[in-house]
Parts: structure tokens; sequence; C-alpha cells
């Protein structure tokens, strides 16, 4: 299959949109041939969060384009490679890498069968075979940092991150950066669990920052984060969930979440697959509503939605520039 390279620049292109009315041809190999399978991240089904988010999305591809489907976790499979080798020996056309931690294994397996078509969720490959979607965390998490230092009564708040990694550190740099525009003395606490499948972690860590003062907490951390907003919601201070809106996690502590629509990316993906479209590497940002923030709750919502929606705004606009990566990050 023949690639671009692009940015993509609206996230309902209407190429994509109209498989179903105007290319009933592709409607009918979907329906009856397609098969997808997907390497979930490293915690699996149950994170609330990222693997998640990916799973609804190709059970819309399912019920609205008649697909079929297939998983493999980490905890079943006992490596990446192995899983990604039996869903390519189960004839999948298109099989999904999900997150950053699948590429290494998802580039050895795409090696080693040329003629597969992959697909990675949450980086970048070069490989022939292997398309790649990512995001701007930076651009949501910098509106999370903005929302946090705009609740915050103590000038301090907090960041768990799953991993000291490239892609956390975006997560970090755009939240303290967001924080730091609208407060620009504030403290932002930074702290990596190296896990994200551990919840007891989140609760420790967060609690350490509630002791320092910190009265608002942004986990990007899968599982690990739950423990974060749980803790956040004991301890009684605001919260910030990521990937999905995740208020029902700590309903008395969640004022917001930085959302990155995984859920539409496997789902755009895969009706981009199914119409031959599917480009070699395309980007979500604000500007393409890939990210952004779920609604306000538990502060004046009317107030920050003002605020953000300028910010957004500008970030759009070019006028406001993030940097991906927050100071001596790895």
């Amino acid at each position: 299959m023949f690639f671009k390279k692009i940015v993509i620049t609206a996230f309902a292109i209407a190429g994509l949109l109209l498989v179903g009315c105007q290319n009933e041809a592709v409607q009918e190999e979907v329906e009856t041939e397609m098969r997808v399978g997907i390497m979930l991240s490293d915690v699996g089904l149950g994170d609330q969060s990222f693997s998640d988010a990916a799973f609804n999305g190709l059970i819309r591809a399912r019920e609205e384009l008649g697909i079929m489907f297939d998983y493999r976790e980490l905890e079943a499979s006992g490596s990446y490679e192995q899983g990604l080798t039996e869903l390519v020996n189960e004839d999948f056309d298109l099989i999904i890498g999900l997150g950053f931690m699948v590429k290494d294994a998802l580039e050895e397996t795409a090696d080693k069968h040329p003629d597969q078509q992959f697909l990675l969720i949450d980086d970048m490959s070069d490989k022939e075979n292997i398309a790649s979607v990512s995001f701007k965390e930076h651009e949501g998490s910098f509106l999370a940092g903005a929302a946090a230092a705009m609740a915050s009564e103590s000038g301090v708040i907090g960041f768990v991150g799953g991993a000291d990694v490239p892609l956390i550190n975006k997560f970090a740099a755009g939240y303290e950066q967001g924080a730091r525009y609208v407060q620009e003395d504030i403290e932002v606490l930074i702290e990596f669990a190296n896990d994200f499948g551990a919840p007891e972690i989140g609760t420790t860590l967060a609690s350490r920052m509630i002791d320092q003062d910190a009265d608002v907490l942004y986990a990007a951390a899968g599982l690990t984060g739950v423990g974060v907003l749980q803790t956040a919601q004991d301890r009684g201070v605001l919260s910030i969930g990521v990937d999905s809106d995740q208020y029902v996690i700590a309903e008395d502590s969640v004022m917001t979440s930085m959302m990155k629509f995984i859920d539409q990316a496997v789902y755009q993906s895969v009706v981009a697959y199914a119409d031959q479209h599917l480009d070699e590497e395309v980007v979500f940002g604000l500007a393409e509503a890939g990210v952004g923030l779920a609604p306000f709750r538990l502060v004046n919502e009317e107030a920050y939605i003002s605020k953000i929606k300028e910010i957004n705004e500008a970030i759009i606009n070019g006028e406001v520039v993030i940097s991906e990566m927050r100071e001596g990050a790895q």
C-alpha cells in the first residue's frame, strides 16, 4: 500500500466519515472480510483509561462497519512480541500496537512479516509497513496546567507520570508550562512511578505531594494514576484525569481530564484502512480536536471555560508555543 506522510488537518475527514454512504463496495468488504487485531498496552483492559478507550474505538468499528476484531494482553501473552506474533498467525488484515512500550516489539514483528500491515498508536515508526498515530499531549496538558493553576489556593500543584520517558515528559512539560502561563511563580512538583499498573504507588506519591501542600494533582500513569485520583479525593484536594474522562473514578476530586481521543484515533484509522487511505503518519493536537479537556466539575465552570477557550485559541493560532520537553528531562 502506498502511504503519504501528513499531519492530519481535521479529525473528522470528510472522506473517512462518508465511507458508509459513498463507497458501498468498501463497506461491503468491511462487513464480510476485514479483521483487526490489537496488542493492548501493558495494563490491558480495565485500566479505566488508555486500553479501555482503544477497545471502545474497536467496538464502534465493529458496530458501524461490521469488522471482526480480537485482542491480546501482556499478562496473558507473556510478551508483546508473542502477542503480536499470535495475531499475525491468525491472518488479521490490520494489527495495532497500542502504546509506546509496544513499539520495539512491533517493529521486530514488522521486520519478520513485511507483507503484514501494522499500526502503532501513540508513537512513531519509520518502518514501511507500520503506520503511526501520535498526539500533541503537551498541548492538552498545557490546558490542564492552566486549569490547575487557576484552581490552586496553595500555589503548589503536582504531576505523577508512569515513567520518566519522552512521551510522559510531554505531559509534564505541557502541564508545567500551562500552570506558569497563568501563575508564573507556582510550584510544580513532578514525580515518576516507574509503573503504570500500581495504584498503591500512585497513592504514595500523591500523599507525599499533598503533604508538601499540593492541592491539585495531575496523573499520566495508567492504573497507577487511579491511585493518585482516589488519594486526592480521600485527602480533599482536586485532581485532573488523563486520556478519558475519569470523573467517575473520584467524583469529589476530578475537576476535569486531559482527553486523548484514543477511541476516535483507533476508529478513524480502521475506517481509513478499509477505504485504502491509511496514512503513514498522523498527528492529533488541539487544532485537530485530538486532545482537549473534559467538562469542568467542582469549580466555577463558566470562568474556567472562558479562560481555557482563550488559551486554546492562542495555542492553535501560534501565539503560544509549547515545548514538548521539560528542562532536564530524558
